[in-house]
């Protein structure tokens, strides 16, 4: 989309939700926002409910007073766009909303025709550049006969959208407790949708990275993460446990399962997901969440198990071996 000179029109496509859309004579010294205007007509989606995937200024995403002169784009660049219509976010938003860049991006339930996801040939060929360029620092080794825990960080184990004087106001109760007893049967990772800076800090700030009752095996970050293209959500970013898959002999389907407050986050591994419940407003809800206490119990009994296949995570608080 990029032009020789302020007055030379440029042409770009945009991708959003399975369909393409076609914006002619675009004048260079616009902005971002009027790009974003002119996509609204096309598509519905408020500007504000935008997130242009591919656009970088200066190596971030840019603002929408930067010119689009500025962004040094190709003639008829394709731009993929995530976003929901007003219309359509009533409908699908869920009490684990998560803000993210200001944009709103909601969880959903998997339906039928998206489970389909897992085995698309495009979406299998990124797992296998992630489990070949993907470097994980291996803290602690896997130990044999383990199962393996996968955490996510925030809403999961850690509030991180409250206030407090330390993180250690805004930490889900239980969770020492929790990773303790886990330990026994299971090694235990950290994938959080950040950086490995924030994952870091955030771990030690917790107390997790150094304690003596259990180990943390190793951390994943947004790096580990892919894109996959839903017909009905448009372009979602997701933790395949392929990844880890590829990267560990010793750890299946079979015998991994992972805690996400965002069901899109299981998307290529529908199965081995468990949607937790949220852990937000620290304040008011730390001295009666007491969900990690019930899952210590859940993953206690399915400890025993050779084989997570046949279990379905979403009745987990019904659950009788």
């Amino acid at each position: 989309m990029a032009a020789s000179s302020e007055t030379n029109e440029v042409c770009v496509t945009i991708k959003w939700s399975g369909k393409e859309y076609s914006i002619e004579h675009l004048p260079p010294s616009e902005t971002v926002r009027y790009l974003k205007e002119l996509i609204k007509e096309k598509t519905g989606v408020l500007p504000e409910r935008q997130k242009l995937l591919g656009l970088k200024y200066k190596g971030k995403s840019p603002d929408d007073d930067v010119r689009l002169s500025a962004l040094n784009l190709k003639p008829n660049t394709k731009i993929m766009m995530m976003g929901t219509r007003e219309e359509n976010l009533a409908e699908v938003i869920a009490p684990s909303e998560e803000l993210v860049n200001n944009q709103v991006i909601n969880d959903f339930d998997i339906e039928e025709d998206e489970i389909q996801i897992e085995n698309r040939d495009e979406n299998l060929a990124k797992i296998n550049k992630r489990v070949s360029d993907y470097k994980v620092e291996v803290r602690h080794p896997p130990r044999a006969g383990k199962k393996l825990l996968v955490l996510d960080v925030d809403y999961t184990i850690f509030d991180h959208r409250s206030v407090a004087e330390t993180g250690l106001e805004l930490m889900r109760p239980y969770l020492h407790d929790f990773l303790t007893a886990s330990y026994e049967h299971y090694d235990i990772a950290i994938w959080s949708a950040t950086s490995m800076k924030w994952i870091e800090a955030k771990m030690k700030e917790l107390g997790i990275l150094d304690n003596p009752n259990y180990k943390i095996g190793f951390l994943l970050d947004s790096g580990a993460m892919i894109t996959v293209l839903s017909s009905k959500y448009g372009l979602i970013e997701t933790k395949p446990l392929g990844v880890i898959w590829g990267k560990f002999e010793e750890y299946s389907s079979k015998n991994t399962i992972m805690f996400d407050d965002l069901r899109r986050n299981f998307l290529m591994n529908p199965q081995n997901g468990l949607k937790i419940r949220p852990f937000r407003e620290a304040h008011k809800n730390r001295h009666k969440d007491k969900e990690l206490l019930k899952l210590t119990k859940y993953l206690k009994k399915i400890a025993k198990l050779d084989d997570f296949s046949n279990l379905n995570h979403k009745y987990w608080e019904s659950y009788k071996p």
